[in-house]
């Protein structure tokens, strides 16, 4: 043992004196710790509508709507872009394992065997012979500078930045699939309110046809009755062709093809939405729920760990080796001590005085980190301003939606009592025309309003992370 270790010393020497000057690479300190995330601002209106309390999971279940839990169980299970990113995670995982690997010694075996015809040391004829050979070598990188650490952290980073993927990708798949069946149920909404708006126009027409041809009316009325009718009907494809594009959203997000949606669409009962007030609880959870914030952090922890790596290129790599081979003119004389090699001992490479190729992987390391450090403020900001912003959206939605519920009523008495007047004489047809259209417009108005609530409490739970836990583990 002291034969083999009395060589090593010098350079075991120098390379821990190496490793005292070195310093590979920045720390990492969680940047999260640094936001000023006060919350102060989350929840400034409407107390009614919003609540400080922590958001529900599966925030879907709160409509408690069968259609909507059909759904969402349909696209967890099939949806193909949640395939792609679980691919990306097992890919990951696996370039995980291999950077591990180098945590270990590396060893391997190699054999060889042929004819071997070289000139004869005394001039007669070339000999001739058989030869084979059969080797192991072993070798271990003495990881004095944290290359291989560094490798092995970054590499964990990109799993972890992997599984925040996933997670925003299920989040994404299941504010989606709600968005969509909320806007095919919108359009549904919005075509019995056409329809109903055609029937009315309808009624009118042939109202002020009879009357046109019983000499009480005038053609001039006739005219106007035609043309609302035709305006109403006008609306219609637009709202079939909404509610078809909702439709093939659901069938992608589902995993379907046209024709299997077909036999599997549920039956909406009318928009989603919820009674009671949202749970959107407080910016410092926001952004520990937030997968994108958590994809953003550990993408910059693995940037500052490449950048150790880098670091460590500008030190010598020490490779500690060793190898036994035998060689024989027969294959059954293999092993045999005559041609028996051993060696051990340690391997020292490094690129010094030419270090130009190193600096400049250092110097792009360290750009990537301060990429990574300005995306992730980039994300926290963003995921700030989409909450502040769905919550603001949302709340001055319900506002409006109040108002249009009253417009609506007054504006359908009002049409009543200019019809009822019509009939007596009391008012032209225009009066009429002018109350129906008022009325299919309110009408109109707030089923769209309440189709953009439901959109924005979509919003608010996309925006606030919802969707966690995790369903799946691993």
């Amino acid at each position: 043992m002291t034969r083999i270790l009395k060589p090593l010393l010098p350079l075991l020497l120098g390379t821990t004196v190496l490793t005292a000057c070195a310093t590979t690479g920045p720390g990492y300190d969680n940047p999260s710790a640094l936001a000023d995330l006060s919350g102060e601002g989350l929840l400034a209106t409407q107390a009614a509508l919003l609540t400080t309390e922590a958001p529900d999971a599966a925030w879907w279940s709160l409509y408690e709507s069968p259609a909507i839990e059909q759904l969402v169980g349909d696209a967890l299970a099939s949806n193909p872009s949640l395939a792609i990113a679980r691919a990306n995670l097992e890919q990951a995982r696996a370039g995980l394992g291999e950077a591990r690997s180098a945590l270990l010694p590396q060893t391997g075996v190699s054999a060889s065997g042929g004819y071997v015809r070289q000139p004869s040391q005394t001039g007669g004829s070339p000999v001739e012979s058989d030869a084979y050979s059969a080797g192991l070598d072993v070798s271990y990188e003495l990881d004095f500078f944290g290359r291989v650490r560094g490798s092995v952290n970054a590499a964990q980073e990109s799993v972890l930045e992997a599984e925040a993927a996933r997670d925003a990708a299920h989040i994404l798949v299941i504010a989606n699939t709600v968005r969509a069946w909320s806007d095919y149920c919108a359009s549904a909404a919005l075509i019995d309110v056409a329809t109903e708006n055609v029937e009315i126009a309808r009624q009118s027409y042939q109202l002020t046809e009879r009357l046109y041809e019983a000499g009480r009316g005038l053609r001039l009325d006739v005219v106007q009755a035609r043309s609302a009718l035709e305006t109403a009907a006008a609306e219609l494809p637009n709202l079939q062709a909404a509610q078809a594009s909702a439709f093939f959203r659901l069938g992608t997000l589902t995993g379907r093809t046209p024709a299997q949606m077909r036999a599997a669409i549920p039956s909406c009962d009318g928009i989603p939405v919820l009674a009671q007030p949202i749970a959107a609880g407080d910016a410092g959870s926001l952004i520990a729920r937030r997968p994108d914030v958590r994809q953003a952090e550990h993408a910059l922890a693995g940037a500052a760990a490449r950048v150790n790596v880098a670091t460590a290129g500008l030190y010598p790599s020490v490779v500690l080796g060793g190898s036994v081979s035998s060689t024989a003119l027969d294959i059954g004389d293999l092993g045999d001590d005559d041609g028996l090699t051993i060696s051990l001992g340690p391997v020292m490479s490094w690129s010094f005085p030419n270090l130009t190729a190193s600096r400049a992987r250092l110097a792009s390391a360290e750009a990537g980190a301060d990429a990574a450090l300005a995306r992730f403020d980039l994300t926290v900001l963003t995921a700030l301003q989409e909450t502040e912003t769905a919550l603001a959206a949302f709340v001055s939605e319900r506002e409006r939606q109040r108002s249009l519920e009253i417009a609506r009523d007054a504006a359908r008495e009002a049409a009543e009592l200019a019809r009822v007047r019509y009939r007596a004489g009391a008012d032209s047809f225009v009066v009429v025309l002018d109350a129906e259209r008022t009325l299919a417009s309110a009408q109109t108005a707030l089923v769209r309003s309440q189709a953009a609530v439901a959109s924005a409490q979509v919003d608010i739970f996309l925006a606030l992370g919802g969707g966690w836990p995790m369903t799946e583990t691993g």
